[in-house]
């Protein structure tokens, strides 16, 4: 078993920046993938960013490239998720995973382990 919990959402104004983190814990966390995916309400749940287990690797949905960072830092057990430029349709519960297979990082319906999110609005 792995939890994850995310923090750092809240309320920012259009243009600012949030940096989410997603703790592990139990399993080594180094052996995962990690991704972040995202809710609007009344939509379905995408991907954002992932990255491979040594941080040597990234992806990113194209509405946030250049806007979002997806680092990790297995010493801490940490995954973050910078995010700058921050615009209104960015508003959503924003999720961290774990991936163990060697899926495409963006296959949201393969990963093993699930945190509960935290929420992010963007105003105007």
């Amino acid at each position: 078993q792995v939890q994850l919990v995310e923090n750092g959402g809240g309320l920012v104004q259009a243009g600012g920046s949030l940096r989410l983190s997603c703790a592990a814990s139990g399993r080594t966390f180094s052996s995962y993938a990690m991704g972040w995916f995202r809710q609007a309400p009344g939509k379905e749940r995408e991907f954002v960013a992932g990255i491979n287990w040594s941080g040597g690797y990234t992806d990113y949905a194209d509405s946030v490239k250049g806007r979002f960072t997806i680092s990790r830092d297995n010493a801490k057990n940490t995954v973050y998720l910078q995010m700058n430029s921050l615009k209104p349709e960015d508003t959503a519960d924003y999720y961290c995973a774990a991936l163990s297979g060697p899926e495409p990082l963006y296959s949201d319906y393969l990963y093993d382990y699930w945190g509960q999110g935290t929420q992010v609005t963007v105003s105007s």
